[in-house]
């Protein structure tokens, strides 16, 4: 659950402009996870969140930058605790996720900047990603199967 939470929590903060715990807890709490502000300082501290200038004056939650070898273990693990398989046709791949796990799994894929994948897209428990080229795919799909075995 803890796993599930932290990912929530950095698709979050980069989807919202979110400058307050309790404002993420809010977030949280309509995303179907019951928690509360110490559970969220907790989290915070965990991810080694900090508050950086927003675009528009005051601030926000961000990843911390210089935790980058922290965070790629992270997104390591959200993708091994939500892939189930993946498919390919032509250069679009499909990845199946536990379900309710397809948003986390989507933004740790994201999150890793593989310049092979142009976007993704999530549902519940399905991601389809634009990688670059058909001669990338087989690139990209060892890249997660190193991941997840």
């Amino acid at each position: 659950m803890k796993v599930n939470r932290h990912a929530k929590i950095i698709e979050l903060i980069n989807k919202y402009r979110i400058e307050t715990q309790e404002e993420l807890a809010a977030y949280l709490n309509r995303s179907g996870f019951q928690v509360t502000q110490a559970t969220v300082s907790r989290d915070i501290r965990d991810l080694k969140l900090m508050k950086v200038p927003a675009e528009n004056g005051g601030q926000r939650y961000a990843l911390h930058q210089n935790g980058q070898q922290g965070m790629n273990e992270k997104y390591i693990r959200v993708l091994r605790d939500g892939y189930l398989t993946m498919d390919k046709a032509h250069n679009i791949l499909v990845i199946k996720t536990v379900a309710g796990m397809a948003s986390a799994v989507c933004a740790a894929i994201d999150a890793m900047e593989w310049n092979e994948v142009v976007g993704s897209i999530a549902g519940e428990d399905t991601i389809m990603c634009a990688i670059r080229s058909v001669e990338d795919m087989e690139g990209v799909m060892e890249k997660i199967q190193k991941i997840v075995l």
